[in-house]
């Protein structure tokens, strides 16, 4: 389940579309089994056993409309898993459900449109997984029977290992039932050694810390912008937690419920194995478990073939500019990145998406690591399109001087110059 305020699937705030779903009060957003399937697979081949005798938590993801539950019950044997555990969000929104509401009672529901919800949180912990129906195939109905036989164990007032309810402890000024930062919760993350889900975007920060990745193993859906976060940065640059093995420019889709208003601007709908799906660019996955990727060095040119062939350096005109307040110069593109030059160069955060630790190290970012400028600036300016704008305010990492004032952004710092976006700082290992 991926509920808009879980932020499921880290959804950009400020998407119109978002902003409908928000207002419809029709605000599930559901990870495809395949994108799953695709990162998990690039760890499985790096390390066949990077699962095994693993106990997996996936926090606020309610079974049997999770892909993430969906996926790791039905491969619980082939991974040699030691415990699957799964929380659900009280009240969680289900959409099209059929099981989930005959897992619970009758009374427990109530129609909302075309949405229905289950007004308790539970809790899934699976140690097993075998033939639960006879029918001589493993596969997820084996669990969907197991947890049904569960419900009636329940019903006749019996307690059960594997299916249970979670009460939260909003009552004594906690956290509801099934929030991540809930007692019951953080007692089943400490019995985890893997944390795997789509953490809130508005709580990113604030879930990285819960889970901390210097304890347990952990792979989680965010935004790109969460590179520059401080409790994130730190963490990759002392290669303690990397991007993952989907790159980050290829986006991510998330199927959207039934009837979900599109806003008129948003072009990226379309439909996927018959639901509707929304595209969000700069999604991709955050981790610290290893995969393969990250150890293939990046193929580059020099700095002379750069500017003769590169059309990347060539259409910015002003190749590999030193910026007037860090001593590195300007890298536009990571396919820019000379092969021959030793000195500390600035490169887009997408440069993460093929950085090898191995090959290059990270010293820093503009504004958000711990490189210091070499220059500040008493006042400036905002000038857009050689326009002084009222406005005095406005942000400036790293800057590039600039002859005059042109079109886009500049900064009247006694001379115009042109902030980049952020900016890693790095430099070739010897």
């Amino acid at each position: 389940m991926h509920n808009i305020y879980f932020m499921k699937g880290n959804l950009l705030m400020a998407n119109a579309n978002l902003t409908n779903a928000r207002k419809a009060k029709n605000d599930e957003f559901y990870t495809q089994w395949a994108d799953i399937e695709k990162e998990v697979n690039a760890y499985l081949e790096f390390d066949e056993n990077v699962f095994r005798d693993k106990t997996i938590l996936l926090p606020a993801d309610d079974p049997f409309e999770s892909n993430f539950f969906k996926y790791f019950a039905t491969h619980f044997n082939d991974f040699g898993l030691k415990k699957l555990i799964a929380t659900s969000y009280d009240p969680s929104p289900i959409v099209n459900t059929q099981l989930e509401l005959s897992l619970f009672d009758d009374n427990n529901e109530q129609d909302v449109g075309m949405t229905r919800k289950i007004s308790r949180a539970y809790r899934i912990e699976l140690t097993d997984v075998s033939d639960f129906d006879e029918n001589g195939r493993i596969n997820i109905d084996d669990v969907e029977a197991k947890l049904l036989a569960e419900k009636k164990h329940i019903d006749k007032g019996k307690k059960s290992k594997i299916l249970g309810y979670l009460t939260g402890d909003e009552s004594v000024g906690g956290y509801s039932a099934g929030d991540f930062r809930s007692a019951e919760v953080t007692k089943l993350r400490d019995e985890a050694d893997m944390i795997i889900t789509n953490p809130p975007f508005s709580l990113f920060r604030e879930f990285l810390s819960w889970a901390n990745p210097l304890e347990k193993r952990i792979l989680v859906i965010g935004n790109m912008n969460a590179i520059t976060y401080k409790e994130v940065f730190p963490l990759i640059k002392d290669n303690k937690f990397w991007i993952g093995a989907t790159n980050f420019n290829v986006g991510m889709y998330f199927y959207v419920p039934e009837g979900f208003q599109y806003s008129k601007t948003y072009k990226f709908d379309r439909e996927k194995n018959g639901k509707p799906a929304n595209r969000v660019p700069g999604t991709g996955w955050f981790t610290n478990i290893d995969h393969g990727r990250r150890h293939q060095p990046l193929s580059l040119m020099t700095m002379e073939d750069n500017i003769k062939f590169s059309k990347h350096t060539q259409v910015q005109g002003r190749e590999y500019d030193k910026y007037d307040n860090y001593d590195a110069i300007e890298i536009p593109y990571t396919d820019s990145i000379p092969s021959d030059y030793d000195g500390v160069m600035g490169v887009p955060i997408s440069f993460l998406d093929k950085y090898n630790p191995d090959q290059f190290e990270i010293l820093g970012g503009d504004g958000f690591g711990d490189t210091p400028p070499t220059k500040t600036y008493s006042h400036k300016a905002k000038v857009v399109d050689g326009k002084r704008m009222k406005s005095q305010t406005g942000t400036m990492g790293a800057v590039i001087r600039q002859d005059a004032f042109g079109k886009g952004t500049f900064f009247d710092v006694g001379y115009p110059v042109k902030a980049v976006y952020k900016r890693i700082f790095i430099k070739k290992r010897s």
